[in-house]
């Protein structure tokens, strides 16, 4: 990229994460499939493998996938300014939402209804994450080797395997299949999780919350749901900080509202600590992302000149497609409950796909069909 054209990158970069941030509804698949069809399908600005190689790598990470998967494609394309500003864009209106619901939950005891609004915006994430299965399998997909290993990763994540496991699973087999020198196993195995370091009962601090989260963000594989586990360990029957309710609340805000499942700590942070404990929680379990993904970019240039390297991540990319599209199935299962639902999925699907309408427009407008046939109720 020629020296004058990374400002205009950054404002477009800027542009797209914070738009993103407020309307990147659905979860981590959702938000990946967002950014695909933004990134490589509507404005070209990196190719399929290109995407693939970054998602592939952040599934190999710890903490927030999409998040992580946003901040490597600013540091991609606009260099360490970029790295910041996208990371920062996608985050920060999701965690000001947040903080709103935080701050109306604690003012009137409760969480405010927004059970139409979602009830429309389902079906639609349904469709995009459909449209981002078909569109990077067919990149990832390409031989028979990875075509088994992603139905290999499906089949053995309805199991209840580890995401974790699946992914560097999928990867070292990949690089024994095609055998390579073994460079690439030191890549997988360097890049597990640490195991959870335990928490101790201690009185509410600032500098206490920072840990917690903190150690979430740096050791954390998998869902929303795994974090619902890794918090209650914690704060709940170590700390003693929170009650279950709170907690389950916390985590339903960091559902709903759009952007980084993970600003469920800005939620517990302005609980425990106002504004104060919201900004700590909120840095601490982003921190490790920026950090992880801006070690993670010096690999990326020697995997794609690496046979060993390259074969591990085929495996890997293979790997993420067979998760996407599990979450596909559970999104569908949750969500195609009536006739209404799925006549709104397939109308997005058909809007995304045939026509072309930007994914914000399609969110919106399933939000507001859900709201006005829950008013009619």
């Amino acid at each position: 990229m020629e020296q004058g054209q990374v400002p205009l990158r950054l404002r477009s970069l800027a542009g797209l994460f914070l738009r993103l941030g407020l309307t990147a509804f659905g979860g981590p698949a959702a938000h990946i499939a967002m950014m695909e069809e933004e990134v490589v399908r509507r404005r070209r600005w990196m190719d399929h493998a290109t995407f693939l190689d970054l998602l592939g790598l952040c599934n190999l990470l710890p903490g927030p996938n999409s998040t992580e998967l946003a901040i490597f494609i600013g540091r991609t394309l606009a260099g360490w300014r970029g790295l910041v500003l996208a990371g920062l864009c996608f985050i920060v209106p999701a965690a000001l939402l947040t903080l709103g619901f935080a701050a109306l939950y604690v003012h009137f005891g409760r969480l405010p209804a927004a059970q139409g609004f979602l009830l429309g915006i389902k079906p639609v994430v349904l469709a995009i994450v459909a449209q981002a299965v078909w569109n990077l399998g067919r990149s990832a997909l390409r031989t028979r080797r990875n075509v088994l290993l992603g139905l290999g990763v499906l089949a053995a994540s309805f199991l209840g395997i580890q995401e974790a496991l699946l992914i560097l699973g999928a990867g070292l087999l990949s690089l024994l299949l095609a055998r390579p020198r073994p460079e690439a196993s030191a890549l997988g195995l360097a890049l597990l999780p640490l195991p959870g370091l335990p928490v101790l009962a201690a009185p509410f601090s600032l500098g206490g919350l920072f840990w917690v989260f903190l150690k979430v963000g740096a050791t954390l594989f998998g869902s929303g749901y795994v974090l619902i586990a890794f918090l209650r360990t914690d704060l709940v029957h170590h700390l003693h900080w929170l009650t279950e309710t709170q907690l389950l609340d916390a985590v339903a805000v960091g559902q709903v509202t759009p952007g980084p499942v993970f600003t469920t700590a800005t939620f517990i942070g302005f609980l425990l600590g106002s504004w104060r404990g919201a900004l700590v929680a909120t840095t601490a379990i982003f921190l490790p992302a920026f950090l992880l993904v801006g070690a993670g970019a010096f690999f990326l240039p020697r995997i794609r000149k690496s046979p060993a390297l390259s074969a591990f991540m085929q495996g890997v990319n293979a790997a993420a497609v067979g998760l996407m599209a599990t979450a596909l199935w559970d999104l569908g299962q949750a969500t195609l409950a009536s006739p209404w639902t799925l006549a709104l999925g397939l109308a997005a699907a058909w809007l995304l796909i045939r026509q072309r309408v930007n994914t914000t427009w399609v969110i919106f407008g399933g939000g507001l069909a859900g709201y006005l046939l829950h008013l009619g109720r």
